[in-house]
């Protein structure tokens, strides 16, 4: 029956020792925690980076004081200063309010990783926070958005909880609107061994508006290639909501995707449109569960491309997976049917600042529609802005902390909105198309969003379909020569 708005937190009895002893594990299982500890000279380059701290105000938003939340507690237990001089080395001791403080802070952060950017020392606030997270967790301190689907991922493959039939039923509806649209039946098989490739996306993909129009574009696309390709109803997650709890339950989560390949018997592994799962994938997954020597490296059936980049994990995201065909003339795209629409671009944290994945996104809007405008350059690419509602802070209830946190994403919205009247908001992150929605209602009205491969689809001019009247969404499609102006 704990709750935060409680005076007594209902701490165990034993919860200081906890913590203390967590700290000193993580120390020694982890140098770059060790050297964040140790390095910051508190210059400020990163204080004003945090779109928290920006659309809050709140000082200890700054990365920098934030991460100071959990380094003056090291100083006093882990420092020969700290333990001597005390306050007047910048430490404290670690007290109920303190581990509250720890709580409202840490899940204010969204684990972007901006402010690295901007840190000439390259600090990473994001790991300080998954330990911190981590610390608070050995005293069961979480937030329900992020214990749920964790639970619900470990026990039944995805965050949503989704049985099997729940998983095919959803996919076969989205098959019947396709056919609607297009008069062509498409027939996805699951859990097929010998296929040659593994497809997994983010459960928000399978229910959601407008996740679900990203999934009818992945239907498409894949019928299209004739792509001999199969889901999983038991590894039906990509997301990785264990990230946001602990290191371990993110490895675990993790390996359950490459459990299945290897039950299947594919070569190798396409994911859809998430961020965190390629966070976890690109930069972790190697030391985590070790490189996957039972699959091969990625290479495309239709153009012959091999992606190296992927030698390790053998997974590649379907922006370059597309981006290829693209490029190599495999794919017949009208982009006149996105006319009514006019695009901007939103970087995801994850995808731009985790893997580099910064250039496909944009050349596949490019080759799918005819108006694309970049948002400015200070808030994009490596540099981007949050969402505001990353790292398991996309819940109703966090609703006006999402608004602040999202700020500084949306102004750069409305700027392209005023100067180019864009209404569209394409991004490749699950998260960001379930929290964009209400973001953009609240500061940009009259923006939509869109996952990159909805566009695709609009565009895809496949082989046999029937004339086209309407986008995935069942609106009009614009008359040749029309644009969104007229």
């Amino acid at each position: 029956d704990w709750s935060p708005v409680d005076e007594d937190w209902q701490l165990p009895e034993n919860w200081k020792s906890t913590v203390i002893e967590g700290i000193g594990e993580r120390l020694t299982k982890y140098r770059s925690f060790k050297i964040m500890m140790d390095i910051c000279v508190r210059c400020g380059a990163c204080a004003d980076k945090c779109h928290f701290y920006i659309g809050s105000g709140d000082p200890k938003n700054m990365p920098v004081l934030r991460a100071e939340l959990l380094r003056s507690v090291y100083r006093r237990y882990f420092t020969p200063s700290g333990k001597f001089l005390g306050r007047l080395a910048g430490a404290r001791d670690l007290t109920p309010e303190v581990i509250k403080e720890w709580w409202y802070y840490f899940y204010q952060c969204t684990e972007c990783r901006r402010c690295s950017v901007f840190c000439p020392y390259g600090i990473d606030q994001a790991e300080i926070t998954i330990i911190g997270r981590e610390l608070l967790n050995l005293l069961g301190l979480n937030i329900d958005w992020i214990a749920g689907p964790v639970a619900n991922c470990y026990m039944k493959g995805n965050h949503l909880g989704l049985e099997p039939h729940a998983i095919t039923g959803n996919i076969e509806m989205m098959c019947d609107d396709i056919e609607d649209i297009t008069g062509i039946r498409v027939e996805p098989t699951f859990n097929r061994k010998g296929a040659e490739i593994l497809f997994v996306t983010p459960s928000g993909d399978l229910m959601g508006d407008p996740g679900i129009y990203t999934c009818m574009g992945y239907l498409m696309l894949f019928h299209e290639l004739g792509l001999d390709y199969t889901w999983s109803t038991y590894a039906s997650e990509g997301g990785n909501f264990g990230f946001f709890t602990s290191n371990e339950m993110a490895k675990r989560l993790n390996s359950k995707i490459y459990a299945e390949a290897k039950r299947l018997g594919v070569k190798y592994i396409i994911g859809g449109e998430c961020g965190h799962m390629w966070r976890v994938v690109n930069q972790y997954m190697g030391t985590w569960n070790e490189p996957a020597d039972f699959l091969e490296v990625p290479v495309s059936p239709i153009t012959g491309t091999r992606f190296d980049n992927a030698a390790s994990t053998k997974m590649i995201h379907i922006a370059e997976f597309t981006a290829d065909l693209i490029k190599h003339g495999k794919l017949n795209l009208d982009p006149s049917r996105n006319d009514h629409l006019k695009v901007t671009y939103h970087d995801s944290c994850n995808t731009s600042r985790g893997m580099g994945l910064l250039d496909e996104p944009r050349y596949i809007i490019q080759n799918a529609c005819n108006n694309f405008y970049e948002m400015p350059e200070s808030t994009i690419r490596e540099k981007t802005f949050c969402c505001g509602s990353g790292s398991g802070l996309n819940a109703s209830e966090n609703m006006e902390e999402r608004m602040r946190g999202g700020f500084p994403r949306a102004n750069a919205v409305k700027y392209v909105q005023d100067k180019y009247g864009v209404n569209m908001l394409a991004n490749i992150c699950a998260v960001d198309r379930a929290a964009f929605p209400a973001l953009m209602d609240y500061w940009t009205p009259g923006v939509g969003v869109t996952g990159v491969h909805e566009l695709v689809a609009n565009a895809l001019v496949m082989t046999g379909e029937k004339e086209r009247t309407t986008d995935l969404r069942g609106e009009d499609l614009p008359e040749k020569g029309v644009t969104s102006d007229e």
